[in-house]
């Protein structure tokens, strides 16, 4: 036979540590995503392709 839920120990601190590290390592990664994020934006664009060979024209070489 099951208990009802209100004979459960309502102090359980296995629970409440587990849930408090579950949060502390949930914001630690969100905070990481951010800054990663924020790094990335902030570096400068990547100097420009040269262009292709016109086509019809041996490239040229040394």
């Amino acid at each position: 036979m099951k208990k009802p839920m209100t004979d459960k120990p309502k102090n359980n601190n296995a629970r409440t540590a587990a849930l408090a590290a579950v949060g502390a390592i949930g914001s630690a990664a969100i905070a990481a995503a951010l800054l990663y994020a924020s790094k990335r934006k902030k570096k400068p664009d990547a100097p420009p392709s040269p262009p292709a060979i016109p086509s019809g024209e041996p490239p040229q070489t040394d």
